[in-house]
């Protein structure tokens, strides 16, 4: 068991979570009972992942898509509604982590992803807002086969992805900015970069990849976001000794 409080206090500091120009807010968002015993992850608070929550009587629920965003109506619209209504029934609470879970260089989303295809040497990659959210990196010796380098993130996101060819034969650099980042796909070629990976298409992506040199790798916005608040779960259930619960909802998008 640990404070509600000390909970958020350990994850905000984890994660640098003030320090973001982000599109919601990060941290607590709904708050609710005062103790933590067991903890939910997700990667949306869609109103199914809650009603799993709350069906496990979990005490937190941790996502990586929270209920508030900038681009959302104001005010509390129906099916905002309905994802509070259990929380407040149950006194669960909920926090969510966005840009602070995709830029952290150890436990965020785009450097666990690099790290399970295999890319080392990783650096800061993806300017959102004036700030590097993503990362680069680089295959030892010659590199690897494209084939290889297609099944490794397919193998990674559990999907294969939508593959618009346009770099070289062997895959030697690739930069990755998760969910919807296509528009880095410059960037990548801007650096000279053999691959782009990221969850969403556009699309002039296909024409552009083609134009730039660059292979673009749309693996899945669900898919490529699995691993960052997963991993933060598992985390609080080894420091804190807090059960968690992993709950998937896949999603094709």
């Amino acid at each position: 068991m640990a404070r509600t409080a000390d909970v958020i206090a350990r994850l905000d500091e984890l994660l640098e979570a003030r320090g973001f120009a982000d599109l919601g807010p990060n941290g607590l968002q709904v708050p609710g009972r005062d103790a933590v015993f067991r903890v939910v992850t997700g990667v949306t608070a869609t109103k199914a992942l809650i009603d799993r929550a709350v069906a496990l009587d979990a005490d937190l629920v941790l996502v990586h898509h929270g209920l508030f965003w900038d681009f959302d109506p104001a005010g509390l619209t129906p099916v905002l509604a309905e994802r509070l209504r259990p929380l407040f029934k149950h006194e669960v609470n909920l926090a969510a982590y966005h840009l602070p879970l995709v830029a952290h260089a150890e436990l965020g989303i785009n450097a666990q992803l690099a790290r399970a295809i295999g890319l080392e040497d990783l650096e800061p990659f993806g300017d959102f807002k004036g700030r590097a959210i993503g990362r680069a990196g680089r295959y030892p010796g010659d590199g690897i086969a494209l084939g290889e380098f297609l099944q490794r993130v397919a193998r990674a996101t559990e999907r294969e992805p939508l593959h618009h060819p346009g770099g070289p034969d062997t895959i030697r650099t690739a930069g990755i900015v998760t969910g919807s980042a296509a528009s880095s796909l410059r960037e990548a070629a801007a650096r000279g970069l053999d691959a782009f990976v990221t969850g969403e298409p556009r699309e002039h992506t296909m024409g552009e990849a083609a134009e730039y040199g660059v292979h673009f790798l749309a693996a899945g916005h669900y898919a490529t976001e699995t691993f960052g608040v997963r991993r933060l779960g598992e985390l609080l259930e080894r420091e804190l000794g807090l059960e968690h619960h992993w709950v998937p909802l896949p999603n094709p998008v």
